[in-house]
């Protein structure tokens, strides 16, 4: 357990020193808050740092930190030092500046940052791609949490959406994400997630338990095998494409906004914004090990290697059989849990397109109503079709870590405007666009070009990149 312990304590002290410097370039102070300027009872409203740490958690961990780690350990032992290594010099500060610039900004969402720091034009082209992300992510997750519902608690094998017991699943969690996203914050999400988030924690524990209890088999790391995907897939940029909650997710640049407007002091943003993307990593470094170890044991069939079934056999391996369905739970709270925040901030991302206030439920009733309709039609396509899932799960992977780059250049564009080391977002960012760039260029869902050329011309576009953010944006001397 080496590497593991070795991946651990990068996350521990990554957190402890660099999460404070941080901190200090970015200089939280005393003013007031959105959450306390422009409360109006319904996004904008006060909760304490504790509950606030516990939703922001929730709101980020979807299944990435369980599944995509299921599929990124197949490249091996790297995974251990990848994760924490990505955790804490890009996820956390992607997280903690998207969510501090926010604050700064009335608590404005994603788009409206792009709009204002990076200009109109990004903001056209990223405005549709946010909201085609939040709303495939909702339906996929509902369409994962429902088959892990039906098949652990109702030991149901048809999964079609003409099965009554599964279409009855999915019409409850699709009522909980629209009302959870319409109703002020403090009345579903403030008061259940932190309940959620102690099973979810319980749950991992249980798996990590099991280590100690039923014994692991990890294999460490060494240079003779930095890569063993049996299918030879490369790490760059699969691995990163791969494990995105955890070590980087797009997807949490929309969550972060939504809890700016809810923070009492800047001072809390370490915590919140940076800490809680820290325990995100750990949860899938505790996944990571586990699937591993079954991986190693042979106890998996090859037809299900990577996929969500996998999640079941481990439970069933480290948790004792009266706690499995505890750490099912807590898998299955992790996608409910981020669907609705991911509708919750589609609802906001349009309130600000329309200008349209939210202090009235008549007016998040009519925002919600075209939302719902193209999840449903999203989600019965889904269904109909056996290879749109896969294919809706690609593509939301691809969108969802091509959205961490506007974030990286406008907290850039924020920071040189400041005077202050904007070499710590705009590195991340230029990595993320070869790593986005590469990969549309190499994957079947893309251009589909030999890998090679695909990583040679992902390179020219991250220097082409590179020398566009400084003529546009940082060509003029820092106030």
């Amino acid at each position: 357990m080496i590497t593991f312990i070795t991946g651990l304590c990068i996350l521990f002290f990554g957190y402890i020193f660099y999460s404070k410097y941080i901190e200090n370039v970015f200089a939280p102070d005393d003013r007031k808050t959105p959450a306390i300027a422009l409360n109006d009872g319904v996004d904008f409203l006060s909760l304490s740092e504790n509950k606030n740490m516990l939703i922001h958690l929730l709101n980020i961990a979807g299944l990435g930190p369980i599944l995509g780690v299921i599929q990124g350990i197949l490249f091996g032992p790297v995974t251990f030092l990848l994760i924490p290594l990505g955790c804490i010099f890009m996820g956390s500060v992607h997280d903690y500046f998207c969510g501090m610039i926010s604050m700064r900004n009335n608590g404005a969402q994603i788009t409206e940052l792009i709009n204002k720091y990076l200009g109109k034009r990004f903001y056209q082209i990223f405005v549709a791609i946010v909201s085609i992300m939040l709303i495939l992510l909702a339906a996929v997750f509902i369409y994962t949490a429902g088959d892990v519902i039906a098949e652990r608690f109702f030991n149901q094998t048809d999964f079609s959406i003409n099965n009554p017991v599964v279409l009855s699943i999915y019409f409850a969690i699709a009522l909980y994400y629209i009302l959870a996203a319409m109703f002020p914050i403090d009345k579903i999400i403030g008061r259940f997630y932190p309940i959620f988030t102690i099973m979810l924690l319980l749950g991992t524990l249980f798996i990590l338990a099991g280590f100690f209890t039923k014994g692991v088999s990890l294999t460490e790391f060494s240079l003779s095998n930095i890569n063993l995907h049996p299918k030879g897939l490369h790490i760059l940029p699969i691995f990163f494409m791969t494990v995105s909650c955890g070590l980087l997710s797009g997807f949490h640049s929309t969550q972060a906004v939504i809890i700016s407007r809810t923070v009492e002091k800047e001072s809390q943003g370490r915590k919140i914004f940076y800490g809680m993307m820290c325990i995100e990593s750990l949860i899938a470094m505790i996944w990571a090990a586990a699937a591993m170890s079954v991986y190693n044991q042979h106890i998996v069939p090859d037809s299900i290697i990577g996929t969500a079934n996998v999640i079941n056999i481990i439970a069933d391996t480290f948790a004792a059989p009266y706690l499995a369905w505890i750490v099912t739970i807590a898998v299955v709270i992790l996608p409910i849990t981020s669907g609705d925040t991911a509708l919750r901030a589609l609802r906001l991302t349009l309130c600000e397109i329309f200008k349209i206030k939210q202090n009235k439920i008549s007016n998040r009733v009519k925002i919600m109503i075209p939302i719902v309709l193209y999840l449903v039609l999203i989600l019965c396509w889904a269904k109909y079709n056996s290879d749109s899932f896969s294919l809706i799960w690609r593509y939301f992977t691809f969108v969802n870590q091509l959205i961490a780059i506007p974030t990286f250049l406008y907290a850039t564009v924020y920071l040189y405007k400041e005077g202050k080391n904007y070499l710590i977002t705009l590195i991340p960012g230029l990595f993320y666009i070869f790593i986005t760039s590469s990969f549309i260029l190499n994957a079947p869902i893309g251009f589909n070009l030999p890998y090679a050329l695909s990583e040679a011309l992902g390179i020219i576009l991250t220097i082409l990149s590179l020398y566009f953010i400084v003529k546009k944006y940082l060509k003029k001397a820092p106030n």
